[in-house]
């Protein structure tokens, strides 16, 4: 009885007036608090729901649509094969901490050989993305990434070939030198602000594996290539395979659904329509203009070409072709999957600084 007359006592006290114990609490409503929010807010989702939306409401460009996607993706399916089984290769070795430190001492020579092979290296701005996953994960520094990353996408041999059989030696000319000196600019930008205290962490969590901890060999330090010969280091591999295959099908796959959505209802023409003129405006409207569209190395230069014959100015063709080359909105969905948002941030700033200054540079000289 005692202890019931207690307990009583203990519940009156607590629910009193003056007391809150025993206020019932409201739990705060939240996007996050949704059920299913990790399925219906995912890359997954719109991949499957764009063209389900095309299907629907436009029947007849759903084929075309289908194709256009699934032979872009296709096409750079080797390169993430390369760059996956490189990476889980590397990492089940333990290389990535030797190839980090490899780079030590050497940034800038590393920064002008990434700017240097960048303009030799056959990528879009999609097709780059497993290439710059890889150099992430094994530690290399983002200068040098940075570098490699805004030289790669605007020229390569047949993009030379084809811009100067479309506008002429000096443009083609032009762009390759715009393609080194902005993969130089961006590598020295970016290794200033890191000595400053910038990008100390520049990849997403998500967009590496965390593995087992496997490193190089204990009694040597140095990495262990045969690494099948270790059921640790066999089972590292297989883990950071099948992470980094996921996240960059994930990524590139999102990137060529809204490319294909960019090249079906926003046609190149009316694009590059837009950014007619001519002087200082127009060439920072080009690049603004340029930076989100699709405009490819392959058909930008008979459109731009034909523009000109217009009257759009020399310089806002140069800064369209950059702008658009280095960024698009497939490419900057598979960038903002890879890295921080400042890092991103200073990768769009880069690429539109770099268009908007070869452009008034390119009008002033030719």
């Amino acid at each position: 009885m005692a202890d019931a007359l207690e307990t009583e006592a203990i519940k009156a006290s607590c629910c009193a007036p003056q007391t809150s114990c025993c206020t019932p609490t409201r739990a705060r409503w939240s996007w996050k608090s949704i059920p299913g929010r990790t399925y219906f807010f995912s890359a997954w989702t719109v991949i499957l729901a764009v063209p389900v939306l095309v299907l629907l409401l436009d029947t007849p460009e759903f084929p075309a649509f289908v194709r256009f996607a699934v032979n872009a993706f296709l096409s750079t399916l080797p390169y993430i094969a390369f760059a996956v089984a490189l990476i889980a290769w590397l990492k089940a070795a333990g290389a990535d901490a030797a190839i980090g430190k490899a780079f030590e001492g050497r940034e800038t020579q590393a920064i002008v050989m990434a700017a240097l092979f960048g303009g030799l290296a056959p990528f879009c701005s999609c097709e780059v993305i497993p290439f710059i996953a890889g150099l992430l994960a094994v530690g290399a520094p983002l200068s040098a990434i940075m570098a490699f990353w805004l030289s790669s996408p605007l020229i390569d041999p047949p993009t030379l070939l084809i811009t100067a059989g479309a506008l002429g030696w000096p443009f083609a000319v032009g762009k390759a030198v715009a393609a080194v000196a902005l993969g130089l600019f961006g590598g020295a930008a970016v290794a200033i602000a890191m000595r400053r205290g910038a990008f100390a962490n520049p990849a997403r969590p998500g967009a590496q594996a965390g593995g087992c901890g496997c490193g190089a060999a204990p009694q040597t330090g140095r990495p262990v290539w045969a690494f099948w010969r270790e059921p640790q280091r066999r089972s590292r591999f297989g883990a950071e395979l099948k992470v980094n295959a996921l996240f960059l099908m994930k990524w590139l796959a999102l990137a060529y659904v809204l490319e294909a959505a960019l090249v079906t209802y926003v046609p190149a023409d009316l694009i590059a329509r837009v950014v007619g003129g001519d002087g200082l405006g127009a060439i920072m409207i080009s690049a603004l203009v340029g930076m989100p569209a699709y405009l490819n190395s392959y058909v930008a230069p008979p459109l731009l070409s034909g523009l000109m014959e217009q009257g759009m100015s020399s310089g806002a063709a140069m800064a369209f072709m950059i702008a658009g080359a280095v960024s698009s909105i497939p490419a900057m969905a598979a960038v903002w999957s890879l890295v921080r948002p400042q890092v991103f941030a200073a990768y769009l700033g880069l690429g539109f600084l770099g268009a908007v200054v070869a452009g008034v540079v390119f009008q002033v000289t030719v």
